[in-house]
């Protein structure tokens, strides 16, 4: 994968929050400080950034069968 593309599969924590259907961006970082979620996060400096591919494994993880 080369630079540019994996800066495009990163978002900051309005969009990753937009991504999930999160009407709060900051709900992610009480899920980051609380440990409530194991979503994986990308930090340097102040920056937090998330990558798509985590989002998605986050959603396929709490799909609930229907019965």
């Amino acid at each position: 994968m080369t630079p540019a593309r994996a800066h495009k599969e990163l978002l900051d924590e309005a969009e990753a929050a937009a991504y999930l259907g999160l009407t709060n961006p900051k709900t992610l970082a009480v899920w980051r400080c609380t440990k409530r979620y194991d979503l994986p996060y990308v930090k340097y400096g102040r920056l937090v950034r998330y990558r798509r591919q985590d989002l998605e494994h986050f959603i396929e993880s709490h799909l609930v069968p229907m019965r």
